[in-house]
């Protein structure tokens, strides 16, 4: 495995840290650098237009639809770079990071012209129209119909679990599209506008009054018949490019958030003598070890993707890797609740809880009594699930890397 980079994307890291440094706000890289809450709300404001103007929002697509067509090299350095900064990359993550992607390697070109350009300029927002009540992990099982009226696809059905759905422009949708042949076969990839009669979008009222989570219905809905990605009956596969999108994001940087958390939780062990405690040490250790495996598996994904392998032990590695992290993170969170004690539930009891990684905070209603660690600890209960369960992630390495046969099913499913 080869971990030295190209001189030619050594260099390219140079004009990245150039850039980084002339546009975020002074004094961003001290230590104890912290904007105030109007500061923050400002540069959130300000912070997509500035990445547009440097071209960094969808870097790595082709420059006739937007992007300055990095290689894989530059984009991996990118990335690196912006989380080594602490610094927002996206605009739209269902626009630039699924549905983008699915796009370029399925979509028409008539499609690439029309949506690629308005997700680039964030002129469109996406949601993700997979989940249905019945039909999660079996996602095939899917009911939602769609039948062509002339030049239009009619929608009937109902999705769950849709992130921003009260606020999407779009929704790539998994449809129906002939229900006589064997359920994987008979779906299509729809690319279906939300803000039409036909949608009903209810928010689903979280504990804290957030409602970023929405069922959507179709009635009727409608969506052009060239909407379809990848040719219609063929939206299984093309799901599953957008679900390894999905799994495969940060491949060389989502370790960095992990290595944070576990800096913070040694520090704190260390300062109430929690680090005394042999079993402690013990755990601490054991994540510290499985995020450096986490970061090796980053780069064996890096090199079979520059080696473009067709192994599928390799190809698996996306599925592994998201079961791997979800589940460290998940007793990480309770290793960190044991470490820091009674102060876990206190809301803004210090700095370290109060900057604890990976923290929805300022989605968090006001007033409702939930530390920012609580509410990291609820969120890793969930990574176990999105993006494909844990128990759908061994299935994918049983079948497809060990050749294990498949699960049974169910008589008469």
């Amino acid at each position: 495995m080869e971990l030295t980079y190209p001189a030619d994307a050594e260099e390219f890291r140079e004009e990245v840290r150039a850039w980084l440094r002339a546009n975020l706000p002074n004094g961003w890289f001290d230590p104890e650098f912290e904007l105030s809450a109007d500061d923050r709300r400002k540069f959130n404001e300000s912070w997509p237009a500035k990445l547009y103007d440097g071209g960094w929002i969808c870097a790595t697509w082709p420059r006739e639809y937007g992007g300055k067509g990095l290689s894989v090299m530059q984009g991996v350095v990118l990335s690196e770079e912006f989380a080594a900064a602490k610094a927002p990359m996206r605009a739209d993550f269902f626009g630039d990071t699924l549905v983008g992607p699915t796009i370029l390697q399925w979509g028409t070109e008539e499609q690439k012209k029309e949506f690629l350009p308005k997700i680039l300029r964030g002129e469109t927002r996406w949601c993700q129209g997979f989940s249905e009540p019945n039909s999660g992990s079996d996602l095939a099982s899917l009911k939602t119909t769609a039948v062509l009226d002339g030049d239009e696809w009619v929608i009937n059905g109902q999705k769950v679990w849709t992130t921003g759905g009260h606020h999407a422009d779009y929704c790539f949708l998994l449809t129906r599209t002939d229900p006589t042949v064997p359920k994987h076969k008979g779906i299509s990839y729809l690319l279906v506008p939300m803000r039409q009669a036909g949608v009903e979008v209810r928010g689903i009222v979280q504990p804290d009054g957030t409602a970023e989570f929405c069922e959507v219905f179709f009635t009727d809905a409608r969506c052009p018949k060239d909407n379809v990605v990848g040719g219609v009956n063929n939206g299984w596969q093309v799901a599953n490019s957008t679900l390894a999108f999905e799994r495969g994001m940060s491949t060389t940087t989502g370790y960095r958030r992990f290595e944070e958390e576990y800096k913070m939780m040694r520090t704190r062990a260390l300062a109430n003598g929690a680090i005394e405690d042999p079993l402690i040490r013990q755990r601490l250790v054991r994540y510290y070890t499985k995020i450096q495996i986490l970061r090796i598996n980053g780069f064996r994904s890096l090199t079979a993707t520059l080696n473009k392998s067709k192994d599928p032990g390799v190809a698996a590695l996306g599925a592994s890797n998201k079961m791997f992290w979800s589940e460290m993170h998940r007793e990480a969170m309770e290793l960190a609740l044991d470490i820091f004690g009674t102060d876990s539930v206190l809301v803004d009891v210090g700095a370290d809880l109060a900057s604890w990684p990976g923290t929805a905070r300022e989605k968090r209603r006001a007033g409702y009594p939930v530390s920012p660690m609580m509410s990291a600890f609820f969120f890793s209960r969930s990574e176990t699930i999105w993006g494909g369960t844990s128990q759908i992630q061994r299935n994918i390495v049983a079948e497809r890397v060990l050749g294990l046969p498949k699960e049974p099913k169910a008589a008469g499913s």
